[in-house]
């Protein structure tokens, strides 16, 4: 029959490398640690390990049973720390978002990962219409989305807003409307809807519709859009959480504009459910850490 137990003991045995150790370690006696072996060895029908004296070598079946015996022991630890909904630092989170927030927030999550190593995070990068889906079916306990959702069995508040940055070609002259549009739009998943509302607020006089402008491309990953703005091949309008991790940042810039517009990220979940405190740490942090970093240099 399976025995924890002895698992617990043949560790404490291999770790230590004497029974002697590990009996005094474990409170027991010494007969009683053989005993443990003994009976895991049966339990398993293999010899774990080869005595010679006092001393003793793993075979290769002990090797894996050590093995197999650290997975199993860690896994009940984060599986126990799991269950507990208090507990700020352990246990286990589902997020999902669009790759515009998880660009940024995934960073931080790991981040509080390597500080607490029984926190355990499943990050998906996914649409919005992907996120209300996969929280309806129970796959993800919160969803990150760029826009508001009307549902009976989800609550949608308001998390955090981000400034949208209007980004042009590094070497890109102009300034006007007319010079946005000889250059042409480059769009992703929430383009149009982010340049509709930073150029209708910064050009009110004659910005009319995203319909005007020529459209240079479209990609569904918006991590990449700036890729193609690096190489000159168009405008674009993402949020900073987006400009400040491109890779493409040098080859950049954004525009300055009199008027600041934000894209607004709105938390998700399901209405009958009671989340672990766990969560509301790793939200807040991110928003403190945001609200508290000093905004971008001035654009050129």
């Amino acid at each position: 029959m399976f025995n924890a137990l002895y698992f617990r003991t043949f560790i404490t045995l291999v770790e230590t490398g004497s029974f002697t150790r590990t009996a005094r370690r474990l409170e027991m006696t010494q007969p009683g640690v053989s005993q443990h072996i003994r009976k895991l060895e049966t339990y398993l029908d293999k010899t774990l390990i080869e005595r010679k004296g006092r001393s003793f070598t793993l075979t290769e079946s002990g090797r894996r049973a050590y093995d197999y015996a650290l997975k199993l022991f860690a896994e009940h630890e984060q599986f126990r720390h799991g269950l507990d909904d208090d507990s700020l630092d352990s246990g286990e989170c589902r997020i999902a978002s669009p790759g515009s927030v998880g660009l940024m927030f995934y960073p931080y999550i790991l981040g509080q990962q390597q500080m607490h190593p029984n926190l355990t995070v499943n990050y998906s990068f996914a649409f919005n219409h992907e996120i209300v889906n996969d929280l309806l079916e129970g796959r993800y306990d919160i969803g990150i989305v760029t826009e508001q959702v009307n549902h009976p069995d989800l609550t949608c508040t308001l998390w955090h807003k981000e400034p949208l940055c209007l980004v042009v070609p590094a070497d890109f002259a102009g300034s006007t409307l007319s010079d946005l549009m000889g250059i042409g739009f480059l769009n992703y998943y929430d383009g149009v809807n982010h340049a509709n509302a930073l150029l209708k607020a910064n050009y009110p006089d004659e910005f009319r519709s995203m319909t005007h402008f020529r459209y240079q491309g479209f990609t569904n990953e918006v991590s990449m859009v700036l890729d193609a703005v690096a190489r000159g091949l168009g405008f674009t309008v993402v949020s900073r959480l987006v400009l400040e991790t491109s890779p493409w940042q040098r080859q950049v810039k954004a525009l300055a504009l009199p008027q600041a517009i934000n894209e607004e990220l709105y938390l998700l979940r399901r209405r009958d459910s009671v989340l672990p405190k766990r969560y509301e740490k790793l939200l807040s942090g991110f928003h403190r850490q945001r609200e508290q970093e000093k905004t971008p240099p001035a654009p050129e």
